[in-house]
């Protein structure tokens, strides 16, 4: 079953309109979408690996247009459709803890959340509404999410058959690492949150009084 889908997720990637599909997800996922470009990302390189680059840039590009929509609707729209947005994806509780964070650590907490999974609408919609500087959002944006997809497709364009032929051979084994992986972009939001983080931290307990 998994190896059937596997492989119909694989054709679908590599269908003529995936690229479109691909700036798509990653444009929406900057801002209000749940559902990451990754898999999709993966996907693709494999079935085209002499291509992963391009692909990795357009999730770059993509993802940085999408997180100005996201800063957009922080800075101009938070009360009307912001707080609606982290609702529905269950980041409310964060939000405070994240402008404080942005507020006092800025493009490091951008930079910092392009090696984990945090979600990245979190922090664009939260550095609209603080007003952080536009142009470190801008580099540090950049720079964070080339990290996480310019370096996938890197990946996949220098060794993307031989992978490929791993995944399909290890494809059970590579999902149940792929569930620990999750668990651990979990336990690193959780940090996020302040669960964990050290008492004498102002921002592991900051509330919306704190940060208005």
């Amino acid at each position: 079953m998994l190896t059937k889908l596997y492989q119909w997720m694989l054709a679908k990637a590599a269908h003529r309109h995936a690229e479109g599909w691909l700036f798509a997800f990653s444009f929406m996922e900057s801002s209000f979408f749940p559902i990451p470009p990754h898999p999709l990302l993966g996907l693709m390189s494999l079935a085209r690996p002499e291509r992963a680059l391009r692909f990795g840039f357009i999730c770059t590009l993509a993802s940085v247009l999408g997180g100005l929509l996201g800063y957009g609707i922080g800075h101009f729209l938070y009360e009307a459709l912001g707080q609606q947005i982290l609702s529905a994806l269950g980041l409310s509780a964060k939000f405070p803890v994240a402008a404080c964070y942005l507020r006092n650590y800025g493009a490091e907490i951008i930079l910092i959340k392009g090696a984990t999974p945090i979600p990245f609408k979190l922090i664009t919609i939260t550095a609209g509404f603080i007003g952080l500087s536009l142009f470190t959002f801008l580099w540090a944006s950049v720079l964070s999410r080339a990290f996480q997809f310019m370096l996938v497709g890197f990946l996949f364009w220098k060794f993307g058959r031989p992978i490929k032929a791993f995944i399909e051979k290890y494809l059970a084994l590579l999902s149940g690492l792929f569930l620990v992986l999750l668990v651990g972009g979990f336990l690193a939001a959780s940090m996020l949150t302040g669960h964990g983080a050290a008492k004498d931290d102002k921002c592991s307990h900051a509330t919306m009084a704190n940060i208005r």
